[in-house]
């Protein structure tokens, strides 16, 4: 059966086009962990828990504007409102609030 964080790892890699090990990168942890987690082997520590969840609500919040492939480099690209940081660089420095806004604009059509 499948627990609770692999669904939301799950969520993230289909919704946002993202692998595991992009995953990773972004949390700041390993592939490894991020398997021990789907398989339910181990839980995330609380401030792992809080990128997750981070991450995911950001990812659904892009794929409501953008298909999985396209969110990925959404993500993975330069951009213009972050002084020409990645949204990946933001996230995994745990300034995720900083996309957060970036995303909310979207919303407004400011920045498709």
């Amino acid at each position: 059966m499948t627990n609770a964080i692999a669904k939301r790892l799950a969520a993230i890699q289909h919704d946002g086009g993202i692998s595991g090990r992009d995953i990773a990168n972004l949390i700041d942890t390993t592939p490894q962990t991020i398997s021990r987690w789907r398989n339910g082997q181990s839980s995330p520590q609380s401030r792992y828990l809080e990128r997750i969840l981070s991450l995911e609500w950001l990812v659904a919040q892009l794929s409501e504007y953008y298909p999985a492939d396209e969110a990925k480099l959404w993500i993975f690209s330069p951009h213009p409102l972050l002084q020409g940081e990645r949204p990946a660089d933001r996230i995994a420095a745990g300034r995720t609030d900083d996309v957060l806004r970036l995303v909310d604009q979207l919303d407004s059509a400011a920045y498709i």
